[in-house]
């Protein structure tokens, strides 16, 4: 059996093995037994506890072109898919629902609004058999192009005029 390694790199390869993921730790066995000679593959098996089909393995992700990219423990599209991505008709239901309780800026057709509350919406689309949250309501309105309405404070022509005591000239 070959012995290329003294004890204390051993040592640290072993410490650095046991920290990596499941993954790395295969593409690092390979790494290490492609540096060794016949019998690098049995040797490396050995030091690290693992089977020579880990190394084996290790070694061939590490030859195979489609590896994952830089800096990804897993592959592109795992997870949960969106909601609005599952149920792509939901918007045309949000729509309808929301035809009688838009308004707009008579001013700038691209500026729209509803009367309706997030929590509103939410019911109505759970009349219609949709499930959604106020974010996923949220998400449709922005989507939509519905923008939030903001109450404008507008200043009386009364306080506008109002004198205030060190701008008024006494006469003299």
């Amino acid at each position: 059996m070959i012995k290329p390694y003294p004890e204390t790199i051993e040592t640290q390869m072993q410490e650095l093995y046991n920290r990596l993921p499941e993954k790395s730790r295969r593409l690092y066995a390979g790494v290490e037994a492609l540096k060794l000679p016949y019998g690098g593959i049995t040797y490396i098996a050995g030091l690290f506890g693992c089977s020579r089909d880990t190394v084996s393995l290790g070694i061939k992700e590490l030859a195979e072109a489609e590896t994952l990219p830089k800096n990804r423990s897993r592959e592109e599209g795992g997870g949960r898919k969106p909601a609005l991505e599952k149920k792509p008709e939901i918007k045309d239901v949000f729509l309808r629902l929301l035809k009688e309780h838009t308004a707009g800026d008579p001013m700038d057709g691209t500026k729209k609004w509803t009367n309706l509350t997030c929590a509103e919406i939410v019911c109505l689309l759970a009349k219609e058999e949709f499930r959604a949250s106020r974010n996923i309501v949220r998400k449709l309105l922005k989507n939509n192009g519905y923008v939030k309405r903001k109450a404008l404070k507008k200043k009386r022509l009364a306080d506008m005029w109002t004198v205030t005591p060190s701008s008024h000239v006494s006469p003299n």
